[in-house]
């Protein structure tokens, strides 16, 4: 037996879970009307199969129609849902992997306005700030209805053949009948802390009548709201000694924190560039406090915090949630001594930032996560071994040579700079985002590994390329700022990669013009506020920054908040004109019949980048396929075949930025998808 702490068994009520390591509850957004389908199902199998011990599914099920799912949640007040759970269970069973789910009503954390437009309903009329409605206050008659829906929703599961459930209690109704803050009821279920417990208490017991005392049942809840007049550490600790005692839980599964606001969500589920593994010594205190199977996940990104945790005793199984979207196969990698080449999570959090814009969860490292049906997380070896030639080593062309030596071909990577990374180098400048240099690190060491040859210093045009007789040719050489958006004064700005790059030196009264949304302003805003000066972020847009999206927002914010910059939105920057000694930037509006000016002293544009292309244009003519690619054949995953030129000896595509401004998610999975049928 291995004497790796994360390898030891541990032994839940009957359940022998094979190691330490578990996927906490959390929803990928893959249910097809609101049932766990084939994509879900090959999600958890992938990881079942790979050696984790237990797969939490759901995040959360909800159990009741008045609880409808703000984004694609499975629905676990619907009797169907116990074939497709059934089907899930057995295959991970197959693996060894047991498997439980979250359920949950969402209370005030979700919309009258979805599914059946019925009344939000929470212990208090007050509203959650990210989702704005205004709950009804809960009747007697609601919470009997909605205990009997909870014990109906667990017995669905059993019958399922689950190895057991768990209850969801922070940010939602449960906990929301916990809180001061949100319990303002004047009956026995408000009031004292022994009447906001009883709602939870009663639906334990109407579970565990329904499902028996040898059903596994626990709770995961927060320990700590961390909000003035809400739920304390210590209050935290009396709920979870009540827990324990109550005889009606079998383990604590613990969270810090609290989630109706972007900034409380992000502090409780930490992305890029925050503190590793906070709330751990926390999770700790509480598993001290009662000696009872504790859980836990908070940015738990690397096999060695892991196994702190559990080799200090301070869990029981720890999590690895997010870690195992970007890599499923830890536990193998593990067992076979080969850690240095676990796919780091860059805790980039493009697969919960999706989720909360209405998308799939989606890995920024990883392609085929959530695509387990589509692509490969190993591609296999090609029948016949060709000479693939890149140009271009940031993560389009990263990938694609990872893939296609995967695939058994012979790569050759040119690469103008004496580094791989292309644009995350720049990205990575911001030492909050240092980790996504580990997306390009680890491809590089993948494809040392495969023997890929590296040509650095290398500027390939058409000569360079055809002087190594390729078979394939990938033309991966990302963009260039573009900048030309102006009516007038192009030639007065500068790009959000001269200020990134140093090229630019900062200015001190700042106008950032931002019409791309993403990144590149916020990081440049940082560089520039962080030197004293006074810096405007302007948007045509309704709100800034729409790509970076919400949780990956809140550091950013915290950072230039503190710098007092200024957002402003519904603006756009039409023309720059030089005035004296500063520059005279012309506002006007997408609404018409307005225009303002600003006196500053330098204007950065942000406005994506176009195809940086012409060796790809120039070795079109004499590529067999003339550059073209069969989409349908990419979708389902043929490999290409298009013939445009008899006399062509190679076929070209092009990948990533170099087809048009995307981002790093689409520019590894144009390569996956492509490399893996060459």
């Amino acid at each position: 037996m291995s004497d790796n702490p994360l390898l030891q068994p541990y032994q839940l009520k009957h359940l022998t879970l094979k190691n330490r390591l578990m996927i906490t509850s959390h929803e990928p957004a893959y249910p097809e009307d609101g049932m766990p389908k084939d994509r879900y199902r090959a999600y958890h199998v992938e990881r079942a199969r790979a050696g984790v011990a237990l797969t939490m599914t759901a995040g959360s099920a909800s159990v009741a129609r008045d609880s409808p799912p703000v984004f694609n949640n499975i629905l676990a007040w619907k009797d169907e849902v116990v074939g497709w759970m059934k089907a899930l269970a057995d295959e991970c069973h197959d693996h060894g992997c047991a498997v439980m789910i979250q359920l949950t009503h969402l209370g005030r954390r979700t919309r009258w306005d979805k599914a059946d437009w019925l009344p939000v309903v929470s212990s208090s009329h007050e509203r959650e700030p990210s989702h704005k409605a205004f709950p009804k206050k809960a009747e007697d008659w609601d919470i009997a209805r909605i205990i009997e829906d909870y014990a109906d929703a667990a017995e669905r599961m059993k019958a399922a053949g689950l190895d057991g459930i768990e209850l969801q209690a922070y940010g939602h109704l449960m906990d929301q009948f916990w809180s001061p803050l949100t319990n303002d009821l004047d009956s026995d279920y408000g009031g004292s802390l022994d009447n906001r417990l009883r709602f939870t208490f009663e639906t334990l017991k109407a579970i565990r009548a329904r499902c028996g005392d040898d059903f596994i049942v626990g709770v995961r809840y927060t320990g700590d709201e961390e909000l003035a007049g809400g739920l304390t550490r210590e209050d935290g600790l009396e709920i979870s000694r009540r827990l324990k005692d109550s005889g009606m839980v079998d383990f604590l599964n613990i969270v810090k924190g609290h989630i109706d606001t972007d900034a409380g969500l992000t502090d409780l589920i930490p992305v890029q560039g925050m503190r590793s593994a906070p709330h751990l010594d926390f999770a700790g205190e509480i598993r001290a406090a009662t000696q009872f199977p504790t859980f836990h996940a908070a940015k738990i990104q690397d096999v060695a915090t892991a196994r702190h945790a559990i080799a200090s005793g301070k869990l029981d199984m720890v999590g690895m949630t997010r870690a195992h979207m970007a890599d499923p196969h830890i536990v193998t990698k593990i067992m076979r001594g080969e850690e240095d080449r676990i796919r780091p999570c860059v805790g980039a959090n493009y697969c919960l930032d999706r989720i909360y814009q209405g998308g799939m969860a989606l890995c920024l490292h990883n392609p085929a996560t959530g695509r387990e049906l589509e692509q490969p997380h190993v591609a296999t070896r090609a029948e016949t071994k060709r000479r693939v030639v890149i140009v271009g080593a940031g993560p389009a062309g990263m990938e694609a040579a990872r893939v296609s030596a995967e695939r058994g071909h012979e790569v050759i990577v040119h690469e103008a700079a004496n580094d791989p990374g292309g644009q995350v180098r720049l990205t990575a400048q911001t030492p909050r985002r240092a980790e996504m240099i580990q997306l390009i690190q680890w491809r590089f060491e993948e494809c040392k590994r495969m023997a890929v040859e590296f040509r650095f210093n290398s500027f390939a045009d058409k000569e360079i390329v055809l002087a190594e007789n390729p078979d394939v040719v990938i033309i991966a050489t990302g963009g260039l700022p573009h900048t030309e958006v102006l009516a007038e004064g192009g030639a007065l700005v500068v790009s959000t990669w001269d200020i990134l790059s140093g090229d630019a030196k900062p200015g001190e009264n700042v106008l950032i013009y931002d019409d791309a949304g993403d990144y590149a302003a916020l990081q440049a805003a940082e560089r520039i506020a962080a030197t004293g000066a006074r810096v405007e972020i302007m948007t045509r847009d309704r709100s800034f920054a729409p790509e970076v999206m919400a949780m990956s927002l809140t550091p950013s914010m915290r950072e230039l908040q503190k710098r007092d910059v200024t957002f402003t939105v519904t603006w756009k920057l039409d023309a720059v004109r030089r005035d004296g000694n500063s520059l005279l930037a012309v506002i006007g509006s997408d609404y018409g019949g307005v225009s303002r000016e600003r006196h500053v002293d330098q204007v950065v544009v942000n406005h994506g980048t176009r195809p940086l292309d012409d060796v790809y244009f120039d070795l079109r003519p004499e590529s067999s396929n003339l550059g073209e690619v069969d989409y349908e054949a990419l979708i389902a995953g043929h490999p290409q075949k298009v013939t445009r030129n008899e006399n062509g000896n190679y076929q070209l595509f092009r990948i990533g930025d170099a087809v048009a401004a995307r981002n790093t998610h689409a520019a590894v999975y144009d390569a996956l998808r492509l490399c893996k049928g060459l």
